[in-house]
């Protein structure tokens, strides 16, 4: 009698904390006193085998979910959900005659409740007759909207090829635009199309401006060369003798050497910091990375320059040595500069033993003046090797028109002019130190200032 259970489903709670099972009886042994569960579930979660065989002695408790007769109607672990597939719409029907053949659908056919939901709750919900609810009506809207926007069939659409000229032609803007300019007054039709037959380059300005002078410095007596801004402005190169004349002009009018120095010492100080890394290399977070810079300074004001310049480092917290090439024989300018720069705590050193072992990040060159260089002195040569084996770039302040001998140069920082520098300075930038018109003007230079928003610019040769 017990095969008369066979495909009940049936809920089993063990001894020994063994769990309990939910699951069909597949089979009984009466012998072995046993019972197989299949499509098992332990505690709620499915059994990771097809079957699970019970003892007897093990079952404490076994309650019957749903016999086997119900369980062939309904299934024992699916569910079906009455769902009502739209109804196609035809071709050349139109989307309101669409919506008109769906409203005119009986609410049994909605697809949101099935006839035997409906007898069961309301005796009275499957008539016909029956004002709709506002529940009722609700769902019905949603429906219509889905039978007129995915009623086609989309087999029709698929084997229909998609005309590309007949929608592009939906889309002729230049039509749309003659159709508006038809309708405007003559003035403004003919203002807008000059603007626009008007083309302009990503470098160009919209509103005109006087164009730029090409040529805004002329000097009496020009140098040997010439040089052109990133704007394309021409500076002439000056002589030497030249170049002389402003520098005492200016000291007469009230610039002095100090004055002179320190906004060289400045210039010089901002590209320094450029070549450093600029904020990235000089963070607060980043000291263990922290630059170390050299300055080589002669005695002579190309080298007050260059302590200048070392004495603002120090004050952006950049680790400085000054390297005097003459400590014996200063001038009055290099001795107030080196006054200033020792106050800073940082390293003044006057033998070459005593220049850093390990690479520095960048070398401030001031080790030849006007006088010439200093090249047969066993101290100057000492020093030039020492930069070229450091390998660490070399910016020049003033220096020679023929370069720093023994020393590769990548950047030189000239002021006010260019001289007709040699390709051993490397690339020239020009510095501003503010001189008045009026000193251009005694030394009978035309002058007007290629600076514009910048303190230093690049120089190009001039090969045109």
């Amino acid at each position: 009698m017990v095969e008369q259970y066979v495909g009940y489903t049936v809920s089993v709670t063990c001894r020994n904390d063994l769990g309990s099972y939910q699951g069909q009886i597949s089979s009984v042994d009466r012998e072995e006193q046993t019972i197989t569960l299949k499509k098992a579930f332990k505690n709620g979660i499915p059994y990771h085998l097809p079957e699970v065989k019970l003892r007897g002695s093990d079952i404490n408790n076994l309650s019957i979910i749903e016999a086997a007769s119900d369980a062939l109607v309904t299934g024992p672990s699916s569910s079906t959900v009455a769902v009502k597939k739209p109804v196609p719409k035809r071709a050349g029907r139109s989307v309101s005659e669409s919506l008109a053949s769906i409203k005119g659908t009986q609410m049994r056919d909605s697809p949101r409740k099935s006839a035997e939901d409906c007898g069961v709750h309301t005796p009275n919900a499957c008539d016909v007759n029956r004002t709709p609810s506002k529940k009722d009506r609700f769902r019905q809207r949603w429906s219509e909207k889905d039978e007129a926007c995915f009623g086609t069939p989309i087999d029709n659409i698929i084997d229909q090829d998609f005309d590309f000229e007949k929608n592009l032609a939906l889309f002729n803007k230049q039509a749309v635009y003659d159709e508006i300019n038809a309708q405007r007054p003559d003035i403004v039709r003919h203002a807008d199309t000059s603007r626009r037959s008007q083309k302009y380059r990503h470098d160009q300005n919209v509103i005109e401006s006087t164009p730029a002078m090409y040529r805004q410095v002329v000097v009496p007596t020009p140098g040997l060369k010439e040089y052109v801004t990133d704007d394309g402005l021409v500076i002439p190169s000056v002589t030497p003798d030249t170049r002389h004349q402003l520098l005492l002009v200016a000291e007469r009018l009230g610039l002095t050497e100090e004055r002179q120095a320190e906004l060289m010492g400045r210039a010089a100080t901002e590209m320094a910091l450029q070549l450093l890394g600029g904020g990235h290399r000089l963070n607060p977070h980043n000291v263990h990375q922290w630059p170390t810079v050299v300055s080589l300074c002669g005695s002579h004001r190309q080298g007050a320059i260059a302590v200048n310049c070392a004495r603002q480092l120090a004050s952006h917290g950049v680790k400085t040595v000054v390297f005097l090439l003459d400590p014996t024989h200063l001038t009055t300018q290099l001795t107030h500069e080196l006054a200033l720069f020792r106050h800073t705590n940082n390293k003044l050193i006057t033998t070459v033993q005593e220049l850093p072992t390990v690479a520095v990040d960048l070398i401030v060159l001031a080790l030849a003046g006007e006088q010439g260089n200093q090249l047969h002195q066993a101290r100057y040569r000492a020093a030039a090797e020492w930069a070229n084996e450091n390998r660490a770039p070399v910016l020049a302040l003033d220096p020679p028109p023929a370069g720093t001998p023994g020393v590769d140069t990548k950047f030189s920082l000239v002021p006010l002019l260019p001289l007709a520098h040699s390709l051993e300075n490397g690339k020239i930038y020009l510095c501003n130190l503010a001189f008045p018109l009026q000193v251009f003007r005694e030394v009978g230079i035309e002058y007007s200032s290629p600076f514009g928003p910048k303190f230093v610019i690049p120089l190009h040769p001039n090969d045109t």
